[in-house]
């Protein structure tokens, strides 16, 4: 008995010793405020109390467009988008909640209510009448989500390699590693507290094609963006959330003007999905780009601002 209480006791220690050895703090909230929410950035309360980093730019007069980013990504995704828009749009984008500067969710809930409701809240404190609204990923779930509750506020929407269809990538096409062990009950406990860079290199690496987005400067944001206070927690919560899946009848009902934007080599949301939602939308256009990933707004810029900019003129006489 008494070996058996040694060999625990230095299981225990060793366990404690990986512990402090690997374990990589929460980033300190003022410091990441100053690195990622500079100008233009703002930090607006909203209606229920949430907190949101948000950034709003382009002329107050002209067609607004709200953009959503993906699963543990944050409103710098879009930079992209924004450069290229704003000199003729009012581009806005947001961290939502369980991200970036945004932090957890005042509920602590991460539902697809939760998540539309606040595109509402964030166009009603904008004072927004009738909007573009478009998203990546789990941003396009949400877009596809806003769009089933409120057509009549949107002119259009964008998904972009969007989540929310029932197709499902085949086995062995790639995946994610930081969503797996996001996924995985008690593995993604350690999340709260041991969460290497390495491991958020490999999961940017594995969405996209064109590597050359994967900077050390993209990385070290996912990885300290992650790290802000509660955001590790929400992600634990948040995918432990059963996820809401669109039906035909739904999709079908859709008739707002969409442009669907997909990478042919998404690992995680494959174009078949894009497909999907194409053939089921009453009005939409689709454009899937070769050799490229998860991520076409940061891997192919030129290309996807081109297309966009051509989709959002057939939406006159609400663009100026």
């Amino acid at each position: 008995m008494k070996w058996v209480l040694r060999i625990l006791g230095v299981l225990v220690a060793l366990l404690v010793v990986v512990f402090l050895v690997f374990r990589v703090p929460d980033t300190d909230r003022d410091a990441m405020r100053a690195k990622y929410g500079g100008e233009p950035s703002q930090f607006v309360t909203l209606a229920n109390g949430q907190e949101v980093h948000l950034r709003d730019e382009g002329p107050r007069d002209a067609l607004p467009i709200i953009l959503l980013h993906g699963s543990a990504a944050d409103l710098h995704t879009w930079q992209p988008w924004a450069d290229g828009l704003s000199s003729d749009y009012r581009v806005i984008r947001y961290d939502q909640i369980g991200h970036g500067l945004t932090g957890p969710a005042v509920g602590g809930t991460y539902t697809l209510a939760d998540f539309t409701g606040d595109v509402e809240r964030i166009a009603d404190h904008l004072g927004l009448e009738r909007f573009v609204l478009g998203g990546n990923s789990m941003g396009g779930w949400v877009t596809a989500g806003y769009a089933l509750e409120n057509p009549e506020r949107l002119a259009g929407i964008v998904l972009v390699d969007a989540s929310g269809s029932p197709v499902r990538r085949t086995s062995g096409s790639g995946g994610n590693t930081g969503f797996s062990i996001a996924t995985t009950p008690v593995l993604n406990q350690g999340m709260r507290f041991i969460t290497p860079r390495s491991i958020i290199e490999r999961s940017l690496s594995q969405s996209v094609s064109n590597q050359e987005i994967v900077t050390p400067e993209a990385v070290d944001r996912y990885w300290e963006l992650l790290r802000y206070p509660g955001n590790r927690a929400a992600t634990i919560e948040r995918f432990a959330t059963k996820r809401v899946v669109y039906s035909d009848e739904d999709i079908r009902s859709l008739t707002t003007p969409t442009l669907i934007l997909w990478g042919e080599e998404d690992a995680l949301t494959p174009v078949e999905a894009g497909t999907w939602y194409h053939k089921r939308l009453p009005s939409s256009s689709l454009i899937a780009y070769p050799g490229i990933g998860h991520l076409p707004h940061e891997e192919a810029p030129e290309a996807t601002l081109t297309d966009i900019r051509a989709w959002l003129n057939t939406l006159a006489p609400e663009v100026p």
